[in-house]
Formats: C-alpha cells, sequence, structure tokens
C-alpha cells in the first residue's frame, strides 16, 4: 500500500513537473481568506487570460519546482499558496492578479517564474505594470510611422526648396 501511495505522489509531481515545464510563466500567490465566489471570479478572470489556477499540496510542487530546476521558487511556496499557470501570455497572469489583489487584500502575490527566470514580488509588480505584447507593437510602429513621416516632409520640402 505504501508503494502505491509514493507512487501516486510521484506521479502528481511529474504532473506539476510538466506543467511549469510548458507554461511561459508561474506565479504562486496566497488566497486565504478569499470568498469561493471571488476565488471562482479571479478563476474565470485568468481563464479567459489563458491561464489556469491550480491548488497543489506543497511537498508536490516544491518537488515538482525543484525538479524543474527552480530552488528559489520552490522555497517561497510555503504556507497556503495557488499557483497560475500561463501558456501563453508571459504579462496577463501578473497583470491580472495585481488588478485582482486591489480590490481583495486577501491576494498577496508572492513569487514566480517568467520566461524562465525566477521573480520576485517586486519584479513581478513591474512586469504588471508593462503594457501587453499588441500595445507595445502599435507603439512601436507609432513611433516608426512618425519618424517616417517626418523624414518623407523633409526631403519633400527639400525637393520642392531645389526646384524654385
Amino acid at each position: 500500500m505504501a508503494k502505491e501511495v509514493i507512487l501516486q505522489k510521484q506521479e502528481a509531481v511529474n504532473q506539476v513537473v510538466e506543467k511549469i515545464k510548458k507554461a511561459k510563466t508561474i506565479i504562486s500567490f496566497d488566497y486565504q481568506g478569499l470568498t469561493v465566489a471571488s476565488f471562482m471570479q479571479l478563476r474565470r478572470n485568468l481563464l479567459k487570460s489563458g491561464c489556469e489556477i491550480c491548488v497543489i499540496k506543497n511537498n508536490i510542487s516544491r518537488r515538482a519546482a525543484t525538479e524543474a530546476g527552480y530552488n528559489g521558487f520552490a522555497e517561497s511556496l510555503v504556507g497556503p499558496k495557488a499557483i497560475c499557470f500561463s501558456y501563453e501570455d508571459e504579462v496577463a497572469p501578473a497583470k491580472e492578479l495585481f488588478n485582482f489583489a486591489k480590490e481583495n487584500t486577501q491576494v498577496k502575490v508572492a513569487s514566480g517564474v517568467v520566461a524562465g527566470k525566477e521573480m520576485g514580488f517586486d519584479q513581478l509588480e513591474i512586469l504588471s505594470t508593462l503594457p501587453s505584447y499588441e500595445t507595445l507593437l502599435t507603439q512601436l510602429a507609432a513611433g516608426m510611422l512618425g519618424t517616417l513621416t517626418q523624414l518623407s516632409i523633409g526631403l519633400n520640402m527639400l525637393t520642392e526648396k531645389e526646384e524654385a
């Protein structure tokens, strides 16, 4: 019987390791004191952003994080924690969690892993203030378009000056 339990736990660790390796962003946060309705609302909000929330036993999540090579993240998994996995966007979970935490003080972001780099609370908070990928592309395009527009106006002025 004990071997079966050990095998079940190892299988659970392997499943979490797979989630960690597949995810672009992993964030652990405190949720204790949050109502079921609020937790479900947070889950729905994150699901819209392509994220998944799991409440995993700390022993299993610590072992999985260590196996995946994130020892610092594993050390932060103390007390009741939920883990958010994002498979699509690297910034979305941080934005959503920090926005949700503004209205629900029970949610406290602890630490995370973004694009393979371990991050603490402060780094995740800075990440949450960044504009989305689409917004950054729009800003880049607008900046480039503005420069090209000014260049074409300047060249046009030079040709008109030479003609006159």
